[in-house]
């Protein structure tokens, strides 16, 4: 894949349209997170307020512990609070039933993992399409979103090979295809670059960052890689699931 490949206009047309909302991405407003223990209770996220404005590459940044992939499960509405405010893309997920949930982020918000996460039975073509499934979509639609997002991350030659035909670079090629396949206005990627090595990653980085750019999708990542970290917009570093440090770059 080039770095003059662009991901078409069609895969993105939700965060376009996003690109005219004001306001932030997400809102956190005194969130606490507890989970019991087997004698004490232990608090993973305490008490945690900031704001991510859109369409930025944000990085939520700590040690192993700190609370990231607690606080990336909160604003990916998998986990709930346990106190405070949460909103996303502009909805106050507590106003929201389980059903409504489920339905927000299944349209919404997408993920990418640092284990990929794909189906092993299922080929790059499938993987990329399951999402669209899910919501329902057309056939001719599903096929047309799904050969476009394996061409713009370079896969198409390899649409009928199953994950385990594929490098570790390919499989997050298809999961960054898969996420974007339903056009969400936030994209939330967990140590994104932690099973690759630093060429790789450096590539992975760059498709993503060029996404987020051109198409006005916001990111959100998990991390403690400097790499990645060092592509970073807006920066929060979190430590015994306080926030400590805030770091924003202008915007280019």
């Amino acid at each position: 894949m080039t770095t003059e490949q662009q991901i078409p206009d069609e895969v993105s047309q939700n965060a376009m349209a996003s690109s005219t909302a004001t306001g932030p991405v997400v809102v956190l407003r005194d969130v606490v997170k507890t989970y019991d223990g087997d004698s004490l209770k232990v608090t993973a996220i305490d008490g945690i307020t900031f704001d991510i404005p859109r369409q930025r590459f944000a990085m939520i940044v700590g040690p192993s512990g700190s609370g990231k992939t607690t606080l990336l499960n909160l604003i990916g509405c998998i986990d709930t609070p346990n106190a405070g405010q949460i909103e996303v893309c502009g909805q106050n997920l507590a106003a929201l039933s389980d059903d409504a949930i489920t339905d927000f982020r299944s349209r919404n918000v997408a993920f990418v993992f640092q284990n990929f996460n794909l189906f092993p039975v299922l080929s790059a073509y499938e993987n990329v399409e399951y999402p669209l499934l899910l919501l329902g979509l057309e056939p001719g639609e599903r096929r047309d979103r799904t050969m476009a997002l394996l061409e713009s991350v370079g896969l198409a030659e390899h649409r009928e090979h199953r994950p385990n035909q594929l490098s570790g670079g390919q499989k997050q090629r298809v999961a960054i295809a898969r996420a974007l396949v339903k056009r969400p206005g936030l994209v939330l990627a967990d140590e994104p670059t932690a099973n690759l090595d630093s060429r790789t990653g450096s590539q992975i980085i760059e498709l993503m960052h060029r996404v987020q750019h051109d198409h006005a999708v916001s990111f959100i990542f998990s991390t403690h890689d400097p790499q990645l970290i060092s592509h970073a917009e807006e920066t929060y570093a979190i430590r015994d699931g306080k926030l400590v440090e805030r770091h924003s770059e202008p915007r280019r």
